[in-house]
């Protein structure tokens, strides 16, 4: 595994840690090895003095110093430029040695944990040296980061460009939220237990909504967030495949081909927005100052570092889409996201249409509520059920009860960072859980007309949420005109459905 970035944040809280994870639970081989490149002026011993603290913190109580001692034989690092040529004919060089020495047999995985523009670069000198030729005997495989392009022009440049050198079975976009276990259990849901996918449809669902919520601010990020915003960092990435697990036919198999068949099968029958549709189905805000749950008072986005005292940039974006297909016709979808929520909390919950009452006429029903299934993806990661039942007593009397799966309860806390699951699979080849030029590229495509409407007309308001709120009033209205409400952002150890 060659890890191109190998100085940076990721490389120290996520990749490393997720390699001890795996590591820890013997699914690397001894044949395994890890070399890092960056410009740091490090050799392979002061490369993981550099990682050790950082690595023994995230990994918390899983740490175990005969692990550690075991990675370090295969930890190496290698100094040079990545832009320049004759780095890569001394990669070449430190490869061919370190297959001989650990017996890897050609096989790597080229992990770019770099700026998105740089990978085009990276890929163009692997391809000259030779390092991305497959043989029937070895493998060579690339991981790169979000995000996949800026918007639909710049998506779809970047995959012709990476699909120079490399094939689209070669690249693997990798999302951490896809390694994420409720996630990945989506599919087991649906399609493992009889009673669920006779109710997945348009006759028993009236609505859904994905809830991804981060109570923290941009953080050391804001050079890039400014340029991003809400809708491009989080929608057309992360919650628009989550959309698409929930959404797609069963697959004819679990392998990799048929799955991301499906997926992008759901996302061609999304209806993107007109220009029209954006200014009543699409919602932007920016946070100002508030006060957080735990008390903490924070500023307003426009005063965090690299972000312009007048940006106009969305920290929050809510989004209704619809689909055009048999199974999905008339149910609407509400997506939103957004920046300094009350709480860090990620879902999916499915609300189902409301029975009769007629039954119950004379009875004392009039608070009975629609049944709502919610997937936690996080934290505290599991399933619940609300349906309503019989209070006891003499008299005929309804109330909401739940039903809560938590996935610690069951199977313990195993120690992740969200990474592992990924590569491990890439390591495997299977590309499930990895996006496939396509998806990417209909991702963009759905939000275009949102980006095209926000970039033409400047919001009227800005900030127009507080710190430590659900968003902005506007995103409530997006669902009251519909007769609905958003669920309740709940705090972490409040996970009951309400």
């Amino acid at each position: 595994m060659i890890i191109f970035g190998a100085g940076g944040d990721l490389t120290r809280r996520k990749l490393i840690p997720a390699l001890f994870h795996l590591a820890h639970g013997r699914l690397l081989p001894d044949t395994f090895a890890v070399l890092g490149v960056d410009k740091l002026d490090l050799d392979d011993v002061s490369f993981r003095d550099s990682i050790i603290e950082s690595v023994r913190q995230q990994v918390g109580d899983a740490w175990d110093p005969a692990i550690w001692d075991w990675m370090c034989e295969r930890l190496h690092y290698m100094q040079g430029n990545i832009l320049e040529e004759p780095v890569y004919h001394a990669l070449c060089q430190r490869l061919t040695l370190m297959d001989v020495e650990r017996g890897t047999d050609g096989n790597y995985l080229f992990y770019l944990a770099i700026p998105p523009g740089l990978f085009g670069d990276v890929t163009h000198h692997l391809g000259m040296i030779g390092l991305t030729a497959q043989t029937e005997d070895d493998w060579r495989r690339v991981i790169i980061e979000k995000p996949f392009g800026s918007d639909l022009d710049s998506a779809r440049a970047l995959n012709r460009m990476l699909h120079q050198t490399l094939d689209e079975e070669q690249i693997y976009r990798i999302d951490h939220y896809l390694g994420k276990e409720t996630v990945q259990n989506i599919m087991v849901f649906r399609f493992a237990n009889g009673f669920i996918e006779p109710l997945w449809n348009r006759q028993h669902i009236d609505h859904v909504q994905i809830t991804v919520a981060e109570s923290v601010g941009v953080e050391h990020r804001g050079n890039y967030y400014d340029q991003a915003g809400a809708l491009r960092d989080m929608i057309p990435n992360h919650l628009l495949v989550l959309l698409g697990f929930l959404t797609m036919e069963p697959p004819n198999s679990f392998e990799s081909k048929a799955v991301r068949d499906e997926i992008n099968k759901a996302l061609d029958a999304i209806n993107p927005l007109t220009p029209e549709q954006v200014l009543t189905h699409a919602v932007r805000g920016q946070y100002s100052e508030g006060v957080m749950l735990d008390g903490e008072r924070v500023s307003d986005y426009r005063s965090s570092p690299g972000v312009a005292t007048n940006s106009s940039t969305e920290t929050f974006a809510a989004i209704k889409l619809t689909m055009d297909n048999w199974r999905w016709a008339g149910v609407p979808f509400y997506l939103r996201t957004g920046k300094r929520l009350v709480s860090q909390y990620t879902e999916v919950a499915i609300q189902f249409r409301r029975a009769p009452k007629t039954m119950f006429k004379g009875a004392d029903v009039a608070d009975m509520n629609p049944d709502m299934l919610v997937l936690r993806i996080q934290p505290n990661e599991g399933i619940q059920m609300s349906f309503d039942a019989k209070i006891p007593g003499p008299r005929m009397r309804v109330g909401t009860v739940n039903m809560d799966f938590c996935y610690a309860d069951y199977f313990g806390n195993a120690p992740a960072t969200g990474y592992e699951t990924l590569i491990y699979d890439c390591m495997n080849g299977d590309a499930t859980l990895f996006k496939h030029a396509d998806t990417v590229e209909k991702g963009w495509e759905i939000v275009e007309s949102v980006q095209d409407v926000w970039s033409a007309l400047p919001p009227r308001k800005f900030p127009n949420y507080a710190a430590g709120t659900c968003g902005p009033e506007a995103a409530i209205d997006l669902l009251k005109r519909d007769g609905r409400r958003w669920r309740r952002i709940v705090r972490p150890k409040d996970t009951l459905i309400k």
